[in-house]
């Protein structure tokens, strides 16, 4: 399983131009499992609602056209992943990238995320895939 960080999800379900290389739509699109955090949900809902992104419509229209169309597991955030999230140690204070992190490490996936602060976790070693 690839989990996708959220700004990999944005750009990867409405095809934002140049922002992923064709090798990582390629790895993404012939993974058999490509899950996102449920926060990240929240994060696209929040830069919706405070006009950070556009998706020419509302989020929850966007994501009802994209849970019918995409093959994405969504990955709740339960008692264990946010124990972890807040174990981590605190090189990101950003609860919902924490959350990310830990979704990826208890579900041991893959993580796909251009954020750079996420190459100092040595949590992630082995599992962090950057940008291609």
């Amino acid at each position: 399983m690839i989990v996708l960080d959220t700004h990999i999800w944005h750009w990867w379900v409405n095809q934002i131009p140049d922002k992923l290389s064709p090798a990582t739509i390629g790895l993404i699109e012939e993974t058999n499992e490509v899950g996102i955090s449920a926060i990240s949900c929240f994060e696209m809902a929040w830069l919706v609602q405070h006009r950070r992104i556009d998706l020419g419509m509302s989020f929850g229209q966007w994501f009802s056209e994209m849970e019918n169309s995409a093959e994405i597991q969504i990955l709740p955030v339960t008692a264990q992943i946010s124990i972890q999230a807040v174990a981590l140690p605190e090189h990101h204070k950003d609860p919902q990238d924490r959350i990310i992190i830990s979704t990826a490490l208890i579900h041991n996936a893959r993580l796909l995320s251009y954020d750079l602060a996420f190459s100092a976790y040595r949590e992630l070693d082995g599992h962090l895939i950057g940008k291609k």
